[in-house]
């Protein structure tokens, strides 16, 4: 592997669990460019006050904080495989943290230490290109979801990811469609498919519910 190589592969283990002190900035550079699908994400869960939420591989912690606001005074649940992303959250949250707000784990999405049903809305924003196998992943959102809770995906366009050379080095690019089946296949029901920006290769959210 020549030294082009060795320095995207190194981008992308950054993407997809950031470590060490380049993980730290790789954590506010995700808060940046995913500020929009975050946003829209949490905005497609239309979350009620007192509700108890959970944000799938939050990296950098925005959509933590806004599913802190839209959900006054229920609870937020942060799930992360980046150990430097969660100390990341401790620092930026201490508060809700000691009031119990906000509860963070150390896992992934198919590993959600959460009971049954505890959960009436999550989210998950450009994390399906690091999983291996989506059938258990998408069991196990269902799984911690209440009976009417809501489910949102997001994902960029695979031909635009395609178009970004460290996506080379592991990442997985699935188009919408087999990310919708794969929801379908795991008991979820896809309710709407919207797309942020213009053309063929606008950002994905699919939103699904139990």
């Amino acid at each position: 592997m020549g030294p082009r190589d060795k320095l995207l592969a190194g981008m992308a283990r950054q993407l997809g669990r950031p470590h060490g002190p380049a993980g730290h900035v790789v954590a506010r550079m995700l808060n940046r460019a995913n500020r929009g699908p975050v946003t829209a994400a949490v905005d497609a869960l239309a979350v009620r006050p007192g509700e108890t939420t959970l944000d799938i591989g939050f990296g950098g912690g925005l959509g933590l904080d806004l599913l802190l606001r839209a959900s006054a005074g229920g609870t937020v649940h942060g799930a992360e495989i980046s150990e430097t992303a969660l100390a990341r959250a401790r620092r930026s949250f201490p508060k809700n943290l000691d009031a119990g707000r906000l509860v963070l784990h150390q896992a992934g999405m198919a590993e959600l230490p959460l009971e049954d049903g505890a959960i009436d809305a999550a989210i998950t924003v450009s994390t399906v290109y690091f999983i291996a196998a989506l059938g258990p992943a998408f069991a196990e959102v269902r799984r911690v979801l209440a009976a009417g809770g809501r489910f949102v995906a997001g994902i960029a366009d695979p031909e635009a990811m395609k178009a970004m050379p460290f996506t080379a080095h592991g990442f997985r690019l699935r188009p919408p469609e087999e990310v919708e089946r794969a929801l379908a296949d795991a008991g979820l029901e896809v309710r709407r498919h919207d797309r942020l920006g213009d053309g063929p290769r606008a950002f994905h959210l699919l939103v699904a519910g139990r």
